[in-house]
């Protein structure tokens, strides 16, 4: 097995994880895996998505909940607005200011009690961002509780996220219809909400894993609004890449183009 770069922690008294599912163990090894920008998925898919819903401006500043190792950082500094990224993990965020420190400002501790944090004060950000990190959050409403006490009136909050209708793990899957020479998803489960341990991963202790908290579609829209934050653009965002060649090659793109991978939603604060 290859050890992917920053793999090992550095040298130094470890410090505690904010939050009990954090990321934290598996720091080392998703950097080495994806990089300081990134996952391809990130790269041409979620973090264009992401930023098209946020529409920064110079001078606005962005709060990054769930920041991991501040892919998001460079793409928002080079807007011209500010950068603020928080995150349980505090491995993740040595990360974060190892790569990307000159574009934003790092913050440990727990997205459902922003509001203890120093460093961070009520209705201070013209925007708050959730990529690809909300559904390694639980529970939902003390998190979208301080994500709205962070905002301005009148704010925008993003959430970029796994399809929670198509894409839930080990919950859904691809399958091929022979008669009918079709590829589908199939779906297990979905109005239930699940913690579903991620599958582990190769030569890494059994103790490092992590949970995707699975929840419906109108868990996230109520939750939302019973914050004051009502959604005013939904975008539901295929995969970027189709496959060029094989017997089924045909189908599978059209599967690919028609079943999204990513959903993104936009709310705004309701101004009193």
């Amino acid at each position: 097995m290859i050890v992917p770069r920053d793999s090992k922690p550095p040298r130094g008294r470890a410090r505690r994880p904010a939050a009990q599912t954090s990321w934290d163990p598996l720091a080392y090894w998703y950097n080495g895996w994806v990089g300081e920008g990134g996952s391809e998925h990130h790269r041409e898919v979620a973090i264009p998505a992401t930023v098209r819903l946020l529409e920064p401006r110079p001078g606005e500043r962005i709060l990054d909940v769930g920041a991991g190792q501040g892919v998001l950082a460079p793409v928002i500094a080079r807007t011209g607005a500010q950068y603020v990224g928080i995150d349980a993990s505090p491995r993740l965020l040595d990360l974060a200011r190892k790569h990307h420190g000159g574009a934003g400002r790092y913050i440990l501790g727990d997205a459902r009690q922003m509001s203890s944090l120093q460093g961070l004060s009520a209705a201070s950000f013209d925007a708050v961002v959730f990529l690809l990190s909300i559904q390694d959050m639980d529970p939902l409403e003390p998190v979208l509780r301080s994500a709205a006490w962070a905002l301005k009136p009148g704010g925008r909050l993003v959430i970029m996220m796994t399809h929670p209708a198509f894409r839930m793990p080990r919950q859904s899957g691809w399958g091929w219809d022979e008669g009918r020479k079709l590829v589908y998803r199939r779906i297990d489960r979905y109005l239930t909400p699940l913690p579903i341990p991620m599958k582990l991963l190769p030569g890494r202790d059994s103790t490092a894993t992590t949970r995707s908290f699975h929840r419906p579609l109108g868990m996230y829209i109520d939750g939302l609004a019973e914050q004051g934050l009502l959604i005013d653009r939904m975008d539901e965002i295929p995969a970027h890449k189709l496959t060029t060649a094989g017997e089924n090659a045909k189908a599978v793109d059209l599967a690919l183009r028609e079943i999204p991978l990513f959903l993104g939603l936009r709310s705004r604060a309701v101004q009193s």
